[in-house]
């Protein structure tokens, strides 16, 4: 008898082949087979276990979302069809939950999905250690409640144990802080997002802010700029991390994205005069929609659509007056939230056409930090700052290896050399203007 998650399960029966000439390697063929199988088992119901952790966690998180009636909006559904996974042990079968969310997303209106951060709706395959072990300790849980599911990932029999996995996180921090001292000399970055992250610490219930900058190369790549500990998302707090960038050699960006909110602008302002601001649009929707009631914000998610989904900014701008003349009357604080920052939304159209769909929201780090959000705010966080930092930066190290390139990334080196775009179109190429001021001085001599 062996013991699997404290449970007693019965070994599988080795019967000796009669031949002792191959004796050995059938043994051993045997007793591979055999530990394929425990191994097979455990991760089946190391899933199981883990899925129905999870989904017990967004339901509770849930618990106070109720309709007219009383009944609760996020309820179990059940199971999905059983598909296979393949892990380190072999393929397991595995039957995900299902949960019914009747619940609506204030920004975009639709309907709120579930959405499993351990096995994605598209995953056949296991995820590896190199982003398991830092969404598992973001979320909250300990080493000693991971360890023995991640042996059975990783195959191995020895698996990881607290005192490895304590070893592997000061490992990983080593390379967050290293990572933040690198020389950004030789790297021409032309877009930015950027965004605060809200971590809690379970140690001192403090937060963690993770100040985060993507940036898209003058190739069209997109890359983890700098990751840092901003203690407040506060001018101060991003002047310091914008000086560290540009003390190390980075230059300034030709064009920013973020949420209004931030200390951000003012301090790259201060740091960096050229590079141009947009606001992110996501962000702007949430924050009207909050300012209208209920019964009106299916419209004026229509209506906001028509302005950030125009054909060019013209047709934008009058989408915004049509905007402010429907709902300026009775809610204008929510039309102010555009139109006073209109210039600054609409920044986009003046870049390629093909570029607005990634210049108009911070995406790229919404859809990294997602699953983050969603689960730390029913666990406890991880346990200190320094691990905090270094769990994120590896969940962003191994998400990267997955971000594409921005549609038509040969434009992006002409953004940067001051490529001038009308509607979206290249309509001057920075050779034109050096021409155009040749043709200039030579009339003015």
């Amino acid at each position: 008898m062996t013991r699997w998650f404290g449970k007693v399960r019965p070994m599988l029966k080795i019967v000796p082949d009669n031949d002792d000439t191959n004796h050995h390697d059938d043994g051993a063929a045997a007793g591979s087979s055999l530990l394929d199988a425990i191994a097979r088992d455990g991760a089946r119901q190391m899933l199981a276990t883990a899925l129905q952790a999870e989904v017990s966690a967004y339901v509770d998180a849930a618990a106070d979302d109720v309709d007219d009636n009383g009944h609760r909006l996020v309820v179990r559904n059940g199971y999905h069809a059983t598909r296979e996974v393949t892990t380190a042990a072999g393929s397991v079968p595995v039957r995900a939950p299902r949960i019914n969310d009747k619940r609506h997303d204030p920004a975009t209106g639709e309907r709120k999905r579930f959405a499993s951060a351990i096995l994605p709706a598209w995953a056949r395959k296991s995820p590896q250690v190199a982003e398991v072990l830092p969404l598992l300790y973001l979320h909250g849980l300990s080493s000693s409640d991971f360890a023995p599911a991640l042996e059975q990932f990783l195959g191995s029999a020895a698996g990881l144990s607290p005192a490895t996995i304590t070893r592997l996180t000061s490992q990983w921090q080593d390379e967050a802080a290293a990572f933040n001292t690198r020389s950004l000399a030789g790297t021409d970055y032309v877009y930015v997002w950027v965004d605060g992250i809200h971590l809690k610490v379970r140690l001192n219930q403090d937060k963690i802010c993770l100040l985060v900058m993507i940036g898209v190369r003058a190739d069209g790549t997109k890359e983890l700029i700098a990751l840092d500990d901003g203690h407040r998302e506060n001018t101060e707090s991003w002047a310091d991390l914008l000086r560290d960038c540009k003390r190390r050699g980075m230059a300034a960006p030709v064009l920013a994205i973020g949420d209004g909110a931030l200390g951000f602008w003012a301090a790259v302002r201060d740091v960096f005069p050229p590079t141009r601001e947009q606001r992110c649009w996501f962000h702007k929707i949430a924050n009207v929609l909050n300012a209208l009631p209920t019964s009106a914000q299916p419209s004026a998610k229509k209506a906001l659509a028509e302005i950030w989904q125009a054909e060019d900014r013209a047709h934008a701008e009058t989408a915004a007056m049509a905007f402010a003349e429907e709902y300026g009357a009775k809610w204008p604080k929510a039309v102010a939230k555009v139109t006073d920052d209109l210039d600054l939304l609409l920044e986009f159209y003046d870049y390629p056409a093909e570029h607005w769909i990634h210049l108009r929201t911070t995406n790229p780090i919404e859809s990294t930090f997602a699953t983050v959000r969603l689960r730390q705010r029913v666990t406890k966080g991880p346990g200190s700052r320094a691990a905090g930092i270094a769990m994120a930066f590896k969940l962003i190290e191994s998400a990267q290896t997955r971000w594409r390139a921005v549609n038509a990334p040969h434009l992006v080196a002409l953004v940067r050399a001051g490529a001038i775009f009308e509607k979206g179109r290249l309509v001057e190429r920075p050779h034109d203007q050096t021409d155009h001021r040749s043709e200039d001085r030579q009339q003015a001599a």
